[in-house]
């Protein structure tokens, strides 16, 4: 079995077998022709099922071949441009190089001694983006596995920050297109999710400010403390941008931890023309970025930012056979020290390679792309009288909803849309996203792919219009 570890004498043997998989999904990519297969999950689990673990097949062709049939087969594939779903992007390539080399040296960037030129390359991403929000000298942060852990940390600095023993009388203020992780992390912490108070938003779905201001003073008047704002840079559902000066000016009234949630608009720090929506970030007590959204970065790539890298503390704990106490004198960098992870992946490879090969400006243009393309399918939309637009795209997400010029009930209309986004997944001619409006099913383009074009979003347009009214068609004869 030592033949199967990855060390000199197996070199050989390690580049055969990555070949082999690297040409195997390079077919994959090079012949798909929709992005999913349309399968079921009872179509599929049976395949799945019959796998014998305790029976190996010993080399690695044959798991690749049996790889084919329980996951490559039916992956839902990113790249294709008719991948309109979920905040998902296609990779750039100078990534991919960078997971494949991480991957075999296997660095863990929790110590020093564990990575060594890992921590040295994380760090320096980490000093670049913080240059590019604009925090100030002294800023720092870490590399995390994603927003929701990014903002759990930010929100754990802000609860030690507000320096109270009392629980009970802090207060998160978010709007109520916020990612669920607020809620999520302040029940976490151990305040509740009723510490969250809700701010409802204007017709461009950002927070509405003067509510905000509001609710900060009677937080204030019940002697209650505001611990924290959280601004949203890109909402998930509409990429809605919060007004951050606003936002930032209140904070600093109130005393309350500014955070920002821009896992979905960091992509705007690498863009040169719309760098200005991200204007009042600079403030930020705490920025959440997603490299693995709009850097075209594998999963996972995201990190959290701090203004005063003092306040990373918060996270710090001591281990004898780990980080002990004497390295902090002996000047050794050791990233635990910030992180809520101990072991952890080099992910910051990925994006050193993509800045190394490609640069900020080229990252950003793709980025600028998609949101040029959401744009554009906005007017598309707007002119098209079988849908219903919500909102002028800031990013790259664009909601609607079919509406049948025959049919005014609520209800099938919410049912139509609902059985269209279902028919066209298991079609697998195109994927797409779904969410609510004010209790009303509508449906969600996350257009992330440079690839796709204004004729593919019409094409999928047209595709579910035939869906809803075949649905439509149906239930009429019945009824």
């Amino acid at each position: 079995m030592r033949s199967h570890l990855l060390n000199d004498a197996t070199a050989e043997s390690y580049r055969r077998s990555v070949t082999e998989g690297v040409e195997r999904v390079a077919a994959k990519l090079a012949t798909t022709r929709r992005p999913f297969t349309g399968v079921t999950p009872a179509e599929l689990a049976p395949t799945v099922d019959a796998v014998d673990l305790d029976k190996p097949l010993g080399d690695s062709s044959a798991a690749l071949d049996e790889l084919e049939s329980v996951y490559l087969r039916d992956a839902v594939y990113f790249h294709h441009p008719r991948y309109l779903g979920h905040l998902n992007c296609p990779v750039v390539i100078p990534a991919v190089l960078g997971e494949a080399v991480l991957s075999a040296v296997n660095s863990s960037l929790d110590t020093w001694d564990q990575s060594a030129g890992g921590t040295l390359i994380e760090r320096k991403l980490i000093d670049w983006t913080c240059g590019r929000i604009g925090l100030g000298p002294a800023a720092d942060g870490v590399f995390t596995s994603g927003g929701t852990q990014s903002n759990l940390q930010a929100l754990l600095l802000a609860r030690e920050e507000a320096k109270t023993k009392d629980l009970a009388k802090l207060r998160i203020f978010s709007s109520e297109c916020s990612h669920f992780s607020v809620q999520k992390s302040a029940t976490l912490l151990g305040l509740g999710a009723d510490a969250v108070i809700s701010i409802p938003v204007d017709r461009t779905k950002r927070m509405q400010s003067v509510v905000l201001a509001a609710e900060l003073e009677a937080c204030r008047a019940e002697g209650l403390t505001p611990m924290a704002i959280v601004a949203t840079a890109g909402t998930t559902d509409f990429g809605s941008i919060d007004p951050l000066p606003e936002i930032a000016a209140l904070a600093d009234e109130y005393g309350a931890w500014m955070h920002v949630d821009a896992a979905y608009g960091c992509g705007l720090l690498a863009s040169r023309d719309r760098r200005h929506l991200l204007d009042g970030i600079e403030h930020a007590d705490s920025v959440t970025v997603d490299y693995h959204k709009s850097f075209f970065q594998p999963v996972s790539s995201s990190a959290v930012l701090v203004r005063d890298g003092a306040t990373l503390r918060h996270a710090t704990y001591h281990a004898d056979y780990l980080n002990p106490r004497r390295t902090i004198a002996e000047q050794i960098p050791n990233q635990v020290d910030k992180s809520l992870q101990t072991t952890r992946r080099f992910d910051a490879l990925k994006l050193w390679m993509t800045l190394r090969v490609m640069g900020a400006d080229g990252v950003g243009e793709l980025f600028d792309e998609v949101c040029d393309l959401a744009a554009a399918g906005f007017e598309l939309l707007a002119a098209d009288p079988r849908y219903d637009v919500v909102v002028q795209p800031q990013l790259s997400t664009l909601v609607y909803r079919y509406i049948p010029e025959a049919v005014t009930s609520p209800a099938d209309i919410d049912r139509a849309n609902l059985y269209a986004r279902k028919a066209l997944f298991a079609s697998g001619e195109a994927v797409v996203a779904g969410t609510k409006v004010d209790g009303r099913q509508y449906l969600k383009f996350t257009l992330l792919n440079p690839e796709t074009t204004l004729a593919d979003i019409a094409a999928v347009l047209d595709l579910i219009a035939g869906h809803a009214e075949q649905y439509l068609g149906e239930t009429l004869v019945h009824a």
